[in-house]
């Protein structure tokens, strides 16, 4: 019983990221695409997928949790009923989703602060090429 817990709840927590992943492809992707340019892009996205999908399993795969499941000798176990399946698999799906929402939460972050980095830069460089182009045009008129 505790095997077929052990891959129900596997499955759960992969299917769970696999779905994030899909949902949230399109936003990573155009984020990256401003961000990195669409060279770099394609190649993060990817890895973003495998972070995700990874940091969902092994958050949402609690193998702490079912080890109260295997009979050890020393300490009684629970017995997997009904009961025990539904919030088990109710824990993976929700601690699937939570440990991926820190990753784009953190993911989101440092892209808005990489955005915001280049948009400085390219201020700065705007401003320093129109006070080039008017001191040039300047040193025209003398």
């Amino acid at each position: 019983m505790f095997y077929a817990l052990l891959l129900v709840t596997l499955a759960v927590a992969l299917v769970t990221s696999v779905l994030v992943v899909r949902f949230f492809n399109d936003a990573v992707k155009k984020i990256l695409s401003k961000v990195l340019g669409d060279d770099l892009a394609e190649a993060w996205r990817k890895y973003m997928s495998f972070a995700i999908v990874v940091v969902g399993v092994s958050g949402g795969v609690r193998i702490w949790d079912l080890e109260k499941f295997v009979p050890n000798g020393r300490e009684t176990t629970l017995e997997l009923n009904g009961v025990r399946w539904t919030i088990q698999i109710y824990r993976t799906a929700i601690d699937t989703l939570s440990q991926i929402s820190w990753v784009l939460l953190l993911f989101f972050l440092c892209t808005m602060v990489a955005y915001v980095i280049m948009r400085a830069a390219g201020a700065r460089a705007e401003e320093r090429s129109a006070k080039a182009a008017a001191e040039t045009a300047d040193q025209t008129l003398e």
